[in-house]
């Protein structure tokens, strides 16, 4: 059963039978909001990054992107880069995944980044989200949609951070500008 998220939330990622997941898919997605032109509607497309950024003590000590696609230690690991976005049907547009079970113990926050290198705000995106799946059994567990556009460049998303001996989900949704995770370092911050 999914859970629909709202700003701030914060679900634990204990399965349902009390064990606790292995493996989860950060997945994001957005399309093209239709735009008004003197021929009509049309849109165009969105080059949206996702990022994780590995934080330990809240100092960031690793970073997976379209740039650096699997960690250092090999637990978290990008699918690819999408340069135009719009699956946003439900599907993920860029997808992180993220072995729990690898990911090492000094390791205690990962924040969830999307961000468009190009520049286009998110008054151009319509549709989009994040999503956490469990990657053993392809269950979606949590969804955060965001709503509304803006004037921004970039959206800290979520965070997955240790709580005791497993794992919690925070929905995020902090809008940022930015083209790169660098950019939104100081907003990332305040959140860890």
């Amino acid at each position: 059963m999914t859970v629909n998220m709202t700003k701030g939330q914060a679900i634990s990622l204990q399965k349902s039978d009390g064990g606790t997941l292995t493996a989860v898919r950060m997945g994001l997605g957005w399309q093209a909001a239709p735009r008004r032109g003197l021929f009509g509607t049309r849109t165009r497309e969105i080059d949206l990054d996702a990022s994780a950024v590995l934080f330990a003590d809240k100092q960031p000590v690793d970073v997976v992107f379209f740039r650096h696609l699997v960690s250092d230690d090999g637990s978290v690991r990008h699918t690819g880069d999408n340069l135009v976005g719009g699956a946003g049907q439900g599907g993920d547009d860029e997808a992180i995944l993220v072995d729990l079970q690898r990911v090492p113990v000094h390791i205690d926050q990962i924040v969830f980044t999307v961000n468009s290198f190009t520049g286009q705000t998110f008054q151009e995106v319509q549709n989009a989200f994040c999503r956490l799946v469990d990657e053993t059994n392809g269950q979606e567990l949590a969804r955060y949609t965001l709503a509304g556009g803006g004037a921004y460049t970039a959206q800290i998303m979520a965070k997955v951070h240790r709580t005791g001996s497993g794992w919690s989900m925070t929905a995020l949704g902090t809008p940022a500008n930015g083209r790169t995770f660098q950019d939104l370092m100081p907003t990332i911050l305040p959140h860890l």
